[in-house]
């Protein structure tokens, strides 16, 4: 299982992760992305790439 790496203190919300996500791992919840479907995640490093604050430094693989 992998799993996207969310710094919320870089965090924007801005929701270009969420949008750049194929499996719907990412949600913005109180203003931060946060990963609300891990089990979805296919470590593709798309949500890493979009991200314009840098605040999803890694995909962890379990």
């Amino acid at each position: 299982m992998s799993h996207p790496v969310i710094e919320a203190d870089e965090c924007i919300g801005c929701g270009i992760c969420v949008d750049a996500c194929p499996q719907e791992v990412l949600e913005v919840v109180n203003g931060v992305a946060d990963a609300v479907n891990e089990d979805a995640c296919i470590a593709c490093g798309d949500c890493v790439e979009e991200c314009p604050m840098g605040a999803i430094p890694e995909i962890v693989e379990d």
